[in-house]
């Protein structure tokens, strides 16, 4: 199996190769030429296994270069004691053929660590089999979620600097927590004054320029990426939709072989696009349900196929959603409608902040996915309902899915059986969620509405997020978008 860039098929290169990289040189992002298949005999092999079982089966596909006593190590670093949960990633069922994967039980209470526990020991077994010999700073953007799980990944790992910029008031208070408390002489955090899309334009602007990659050379260092524009992120993410479907078939809710739906809550459209790779692969995936928030960028694309980020932003109650540029959209083109279409995109998206996709595509696009939104009112409205009939607290992404998804129910009668991806723990979002179940949380502060939200739920909060409030806080810089090359260089003490 080789990679390449969506914007050109020419270069080839191995999967180290494209990991260790990141990004492509023209911006593009690295997709594989192909897509390993697997038919239902395949799926009744895995039924039996434990995740990492799965997941050393499915990922062996995508990374040719590793024997199995590599792709065995890298399973068993990633998803062991690190994990509240031997099952890693289990499927919580409600009364109406819906099952919750719950993808937050790692270290960092978001489903960001079901790659980013892999993604530092993956990055740095391909840098070491490209020969790399420099070290590498790894620059993240986040929109909450990624930053604090690739912080915790990279954290103290040997020859590797990571660097977080964030939007300064574009997260919840217990994220900027995770992030600003971070522990590790490797990593630093900065805040922007700016959204997530500001953060995501101004990394992937310094990723490209020659000027300072030569500067960085110099000091002997090269860049690379935690975030979902890397090829590494995205491959583990590709195994959890295929456990949950074998979790189902194993509990007796399906039959191998019957279809499902899948829901997924999404700004940037790696966690969906990870379940549209596996529906590829062969996984009987009947629909792709993408929900948004009011930023509701996606919907407006998937239903009419114009991409258009000229728009308010809102900053809302599901922060991680947060976002008008949809890096990963790109791969999804690229594998609808080649290369040259999406370069012509995306050019049109730099320059104008917009582009419309031809017919053909939207009606490939229309073929695979349902989409929809909900404001913040509904997203409230939505835990207090699923936690009073249902007996699931769920965070304000994860309900912004469920809204969308019984709103599709409804309009289209379609009720096969449904896995709703749940993204984070709903301690990440405690105002949000204890307003919605009780009410009334304006005069608390963080920890109080932890505290709270255990009691009136009867859940215990996690001990990473409890144990914040002793933590001191090391990260308070703020930077304008315009000057995120020179802190990256402060940081880095170049």
């Amino acid at each position: 199996m080789e990679y390449f860039s969506t914007r050109d098929t020419a270069p080839r290169l191995t999967a180290s190769e494209a990991i260790s990289r990141g990004l492509a040189p023209d911006g593009g992002l690295f997709v594989p030429d192909t897509l390993p298949q697997i038919g239902e005999a395949e799926l009744a092999a895995l039924l039996p296994l434990g995740y990492g079982e799965r997941a050393k089966r499915i990922l062996a596909a995508y990374l040719p270069e590793y024997s199995n006593a590599e792709l065995e190590a890298l399973v068993s670093a990633s998803y062991g004691k690190n994990f509240d949960t031997e099952a890693i990633a289990p499927v919580r069922f409600t009364n109406d053929r819906t099952g919750y994967l719950e993808l937050w039980h790692g270290p960092t209470s978001a489903f960001k660590d079901m790659a980013l526990q892999m993604l530092p020991h993956l990055l740095t077994a391909s840098l070491k089999k490209c020969g790399e010999q420099r070290g590498v700073c790894i620059l993240v953007a986040t929109s909450g979620d990624t930053g604090k799980a690739a912080l915790e990944g990279f954290k103290d790992v040997k020859n590797t600097r990571i660097l977080v910029f964030y939007p300064e008031d574009g997260v919840s208070p217990m994220q900027k927590l995770q992030m600003c408390t971070q522990e590790g002489g490797n990593v630093a955090v900065c805040a922007i004054e700016g959204n997530f899309d500001d953060a995501q334009s101004g990394v992937k602007k310094i990723f490209t320029d020659k000027v300072i990659a030569e500067r960085l050379a110099a000091e002997g260092m090269a860049f690379s990426s935690a975030n979902s524009i890397n090829w590494g992120r995205l491959a583990p993410q590709i195994v959890y939709y295929f456990s949950a479907y074998c979790d189902l078939v194993a509990d007796g809710a399906i039959k191998n072989g019957d279809k499902i739906n899948v829901v997924v809550p999404t700004g940037n459209f790696g966690n969906i696009l990870a379940a549209y790779y596996a529906r590829e692969m062969g996984l009987p995936i009947a629909k792709l349900i993408c929900a948004s928030n009011s930023n509701s960028v996606l919907t407006d694309f998937l239903t009419t196929g114009v991409y258009d980020r000229n728009r308010e932003f809102f900053t809302t109650v599901s922060p991680s959603m947060d976002i008008l540029i949809s890096s990963n959209l790109e791969r999804l083109l690229y594998s609808l409608a080649g290369s040259e279409k999406v370069k012509g995109w995306m050019k049109q998206l730099a320059e104008c902040g917009r582009y419309e996709v031809d017919a053909d595509t939207l009606v490939k696009l229309r073929s695979l996915f349902a989409a929809g939104c909900c404001n913040d009112d509904e997203t409230k409205a939505t835990i207090a309902e699923i936690y009073r009939d249902k007996g699931y607290l769920c965070d304000t992404h994860t309900a912004v899915a469920v809204k969308v998804y019984y709103d599709y129910k409804a309009r289209t009668g379609d009720c096969d059986p449904a896995v709703i991806a749940s993204t984070a723990s709903p301690f990440k979002f405690s105002a949000a969620v204890l307003e919605a179940v009780e009410g009334g949380a304006e005069e608390l502060d963080e920890f109080a509405m932890v505290a709270r939200l255990a009691e009136v739920t009867g859940l215990e909060c996690p001990e990473q997020l409890a144990g914040l409030r002793d933590k001191p806080v090391r990260f308070t810089g703020c930077c304008s978008k315009d000057k995120m090359e020179q802190t990256v260089f402060d940081m880095l003490g170049v």
